[in-house]
């Protein structure tokens, strides 16, 4: 049992770096690295950690970091290969056929295609490749990410084909003797128990979740619409468009979680908008006035970065979108005219597609991350360098780091860069822009999520080294749940929220907290899966504000060192979706299902 004081010191990382980052707006380049001292400091004197473990925890960090960074790498190149080859003018171009309309676009591309690409591939990739494509259409970088990672949060429960409910809850139910005997005793197996937890975690989505096209049309007008007039009028005028899009997205996404947890982000984004575009397109809820940003002179300096949206900065004369060029009498690039609507998306098709395919066709999952294949009798082992890297027992400590190079999105993103080239018939010129573009724009986000992630794990692993002794992390949570009492499930999303904050991974948090949300709700006797669904749903909101997440996001638009603007903006729909989650679950718990297990 933890004192007072070593309660209060575990919290120092966190509440240093809340306070670095959204009281004085430093980047997170400044902040993280006295976060991670900090971090340092308190597992070495007062968690008592050997300077071999927090040096282990801090390379693994390293790791962690570097497969962020390749698909961050990865994003980065396709937004600069398809700006170069003027496919990103063409993709414009179909749009504004669509709608011109900014608000629509937040709804289309912020909201349904985000979600779509969390279905598919997880990993921070929603953020990486939509906010860098609203940047392109003419969106200022800042309301490029805050609009990605609000459209994403309803889907990050099942991201990456439902890794985060099947790895971070099945797995570690089924790993904890137990636990799993606990389950077996409710009459369910752990896989009926986890399909009941993505089912509970959908409905708390379906219920508040449908209202996050309306939450980030409302944020990108009222903090991106003219600064002499904030208003949400704009965003009432197109009210009937986004909870009709929420609506569609969320029932084939509910219906769907009932069957299994690999599919429902994907189902919903795909029917529901299907549904929306063929509604626009038929002449319902159109806007009967095209809202856009105001004039380009008139924006704030830390609305725009290293990146000019609209165009792209590179040794090759940049060009504009169809949008600016019509205002002020530019031109577009001159390619675009040659190639068709579906040429220009046909990158993005096929990424969508590989990484589909890569996450449910077995074996490929599996051996993209260096297992064995067997075919016809034959075993195949992959090159390790060349599908993962791993380092096993770290400086003689029980952690272990990879980076799974093919696996993670950043290999594909890559590789249907490459595709363009023949695809666009670029020149020498354009791909050595893209290519020098796109790395140079690594350096600051490398510096940050080093030190976000190693000072994550230095608090992660800081039990791992002694038995019976719990991390900083395990030891915040517990502490929120003695003292709540009753009132657990009001605060049961919040702790998923803390957990997903500071490791930036839904699944890290639900495999940190799942058995702590369990085991906290069999103490209180309350629901268990109504817990671990808020858990579920808990570790897709803290995405909004993990540290390194925000990073990443901001580096595909060349914004780096804005990231406490983005979470104190993001702390509005946290808190919004952490408080509607909270009565919901109070709600089933005390009075509609009280008698589940």
């Amino acid at each position: 049992m933890v004192s007072t004081v070593e309660l209060f010191l575990a919290t120092t990382p966190l509440v240093l770096a809340g306070v670095l980052l959204v009281g004085f707006l430093w980047p997170a380049t400044r902040a993280m690295p006295i976060a991670w001292v900090t971090a340092v400091l308190v597992g070495y004197f007062v968690w008592q950690m050997p300077l071999d473990w927090i040096i282990a925890a801090s390379i693994v960090g390293g790791m962690t970091a570097i497969q962020i960074l390749w698909i961050v790498f990865g994003a980065l190149l396709l937004l600069y290969t398809l700006s170069q080859a003027g496919a990103f003018d063409r993709i414009n171009q179909g749009f504004a056929r669509i709608s011109d309309d900014r608000r629509v676009q937040v709804i289309l591309l912020g909201f349904f295609l985000s979600a779509f690409i969390e279905g598919a591939a997880g990993f921070g990739t929603p953020a990486a490749v939509v906010a860098p494509l609203l940047l392109a259409l003419g969106f200022p970088a800042l309301a490029a990410v805050i609009a990605a990672l609000i459209g994403h949060i309803i889907a990050v429960t099942y991201g990456a084909v439902g890794t985060p409910i099947i790895i971070g809850i099945e797995d570690p139910l089924a790993a904890s003797e137990s636990i799993s005997t606990a389950i077996t005793g409710g009459g369910f197996t752990v896989q009926e128990y986890s399909v009941e937890v993505a089912v509970w975690a959908a409905t708390y989505h379906a219920l508040v979740g449908f209202m996050m096209p309306l939450f980030a049309v409302g944020m990108i007008v009222y903090f991106f619409g003219d600064p002499n007039d904030r208003s949400l009028k704009p965003a009432w005028e197109v009210a009937p468009l986004a909870l009709f899009a929420g609506i569609a997205f969320v029932v084939p996404y509910w219906l769907s979680a009932q069957i299994s947890a690999e599919f429902p982000a994907l189902i919903g984004s795909m029917v529901g908008g299907a549904i929306v575009v063929g509604a626009l397109k038929a002449g319902y809820f159109v806007p009967a006035e095209e809202w856009d940003f105001p004039p380009r002179e008139e924006w704030p300096t830390h609305w725009v970065g290293t990146i000019e949206p609209g165009e792209v900065e590179t040794d090759v004369a940049p060009h504009k979108t169809g949008n600016e060029a019509a205002a002020d009498g530019g031109t577009v690039n001159p390619k675009a005219a040659d190639i068709s609507l579906f040429r220009a998306w046909t990158p993005y098709i096929l990424l969508v597609v590989m990484l589909v395919i890569t996450r449910v066709v077995d074996p490929l999952p599996g051996f993209l991350q260096g297992e064995p294949l067997t075919i016809g009798g034959t075993t195949i082992t992959a090159h390790q360098f060349i599908f993962t890297t791993t380092w096993e027992g770290i400086l003689g400590t029980s952690l272990s780091g990879g980076i799974e190079w093919a696996y993670v999105p950043g290999f594909w993103l890559v590789l249907c860069s490459l595709i363009a080239i023949p695809l666009y018939k670029m020149n020498g010129a354009e791909v050595k822009a893209a290519w020098y573009e796109a790395g140079e724009k690594l350096v600051a986000p490398f510096i940050a999520l080093v030190f976000v992630i190693a000072m994550v794990q230095i608090m992660l692993q800081s039990g791992a080294h002694a038995e019976g002794v719990e991390s900083m992390i395990f030891v915040l949570a517990q502490a929120t749940a003695n003292t709540v009492g009753p009132l657990y499930p009001f605060v049961a999303a919040l702790i998923g929220a803390l957990g997903a904050a500071m490791a930036g991974s839904n699944t890290v948090s639900n495999i940190t907290f799942g058995g702590f949300q369990f085991e906290a709700a069999s103490q209180l006797g309350i629901p268990t899966q109504l817990m671990v669904g808020a858990q579920a749903v808990g570790g897709a909101i803290g995405n909004l504000v993990a540290v390194h997440n925000v990073v990443a996001a901001l580096a595909t638009v060349g914004l780096v060192g804005q990231e406490g603007r983005v979470i104190r903006l993001n702390l509005i729909p946290l808190a919004y979706y952490a408080v509607m989650v909270g009565v919901v679950a109070t709600v089933f718990t005390y009075v509609l299902f009280p008698t589940l297990f």
